[in-house]
C-alpha cells in the first residue's frame, strides 16, 4: 500500500507521537501508537477552508502530518498512519467504508478510510485514527462479540446483522461487508477488499467541495485528551468533553486567542484564523 518512508521521516513521526520505535510489530505496540496518534494528531478539516488542496499521495500526507505538524480528515490521518505502521513492520491494508447518516442511510462510496493491520503474531486489527470520536484502541478484526473500549462497547458484525447477530435491515450488503457498531448503533459499513490511496480521491474531493458535505459547512479541530475526554474547537467555540460525556463550552474572543488555541492545544501554527467558505457556520 506504500512506497515506503525513510528512517528520518519515521523517526520524526514517532517523535510527534511521543513514542519510541517499537522493537517488533506487536499488538501492544499498535495499541500504544493508536492511542498516542489520537491524542497528538488532531482530526481537522482546516484545509477545506484555507484553500489547501487535499492530495492523497503518501509524501504529501507525511509532509502535512509530520513536517507541517498538522492533522487532517480520515483519508489523510489513516493514510499517514498506515504508512508509519508499514515502515514499522506491520501488514497494512486500506479499507473503504460508508458512514451511517440520518435514518440509517449510508454515505457515498469511499466515504471513509480505515485500516486492517496485521501484527507479528498473525492477528488482524481494525485501526482508525481518522473518525474523530471513536474507539481509542484497535478492535480485533475477526471478533464478532462485543469489545469494550474506553469510548464504549464496540462490535464488528456481518453487515446488516442486528444486535443478536441476525442479518437483515440497514439496506443491501455485500457478503464480505462488515458493520462497525458503537453501543449497539451502526457507525459505518466496512468493505473488506483491499484498496489503495488513489481509490479515495473522489471521496476526498466530494467531502472537500460538495455543499452537502458537513466538512464544507463547518470548521472542526478535535483530539483525544490524556484523560480520555476530548477537546474540540468548532470555529470559535471551544468544547471540553469529559470521559463521562459531560461537556463545557465557551466562545472565544479575538483572533489572537483562536490562533493560540490552535497552537497550544493542537500543535497547529496558523497565520490567519480559518473561516467557513461557502456560507456555513464557524461556530
Amino acid at each position: 500500500m506504500t512506497q515506503g518512508i525513510d528512517t528520518a521521516t519515521t523517526d520524526a513521526y514517532l517523535r510527534r507521537l511521543g513514542a519510541e520505535r517499537p522493537a517488533r510489530p506487536t499488538p501492544d505496540a499498535l495499541r500504544e501508537l493508536h492511542l498516542r496518534h489520537l491524542r497528538t494528531v488532531p482530526f481537522e478539516n482546516l484545509s477545506v477552508h484555507l484553500g489547501e488542496e487535499i492530495v492523497l499521495e503518501e509524501k504529501r500526507l507525511l509532509d502535512k502530518v509530520v513536517a507541517a505538524g498538522r492533522g487532517g480528515i480520515c483519508y489523510e490521518l489513516s493514510g499517514a498512519f498506515g504508512a508509519l505502521l508499514t515502515a514499522l513492520g506491520y501488514g497494512v491494508t486500506l479499507l473503504a467504508a460508508r458512514v451511517y447518516g440520518d435514518g440509517g442511510r449510508l454515505g457515498i462510496p469511499y466515504d471513509h478510510l480505515a485500516l486492517r493491520v496485521r501484527t507479528e503474531d498473525g492477528g488482524d486489527w481494525l485501526a482508525d485514527v481518522g473518525f474523530g470520536s471513536h474507539f481509542h484502541l484497535p478492535l480485533a478484526f475477526g471478533e464478532r462479540a462485543e469489545q469494550r473500549d474506553p469510548a464504549g462497547v464496540f462490535r464488528v458484525a456481518e453487515a446488516g446483522a442486528d444486535a443478536a447477530g441476525v442479518r437483515g435491515g440497514h439496506g443491501a450488503a455485500d457478503a464480505a461487508d462488515l458493520d462497525v457498531l458503537r453501543d449497539g448503533r451502526p457507525v459505518y459499513r466496512l468493505e473488506t477488499r483491499p484498496r489503495v490511496l488513489a481509490d479515495f480521491t473522489a471521496g476526498a474531493w466530494w467531502h472537500s467541495t460538495s455543499p452537502r458535505s458537513h466538512f464544507t459547512r463547518s470548521l472542526v479541530c478535535s483530539r483525544l485528551t490524556e484523560d480520555g475526554g476530548r477537546i474540540t474547537l468548532s470555529g470559535r467555540r471551544l468544547t471540553l468533553t469529559a470521559p463521562d460525556g459531560t461537556r463545557q463550552e465557551r466562545g472565544t474572543g479575538s483572533d489572537t486567542e483562536v490562533l493560540e488555541i490552535y497552537r497550544d492545544e493542537f500543535g497547529i501554527a496558523l497565520d490567519t484564523v480559518p473561516t467557513v467558505r461557502g456560507g456555513g457556520t464557524d461556530g
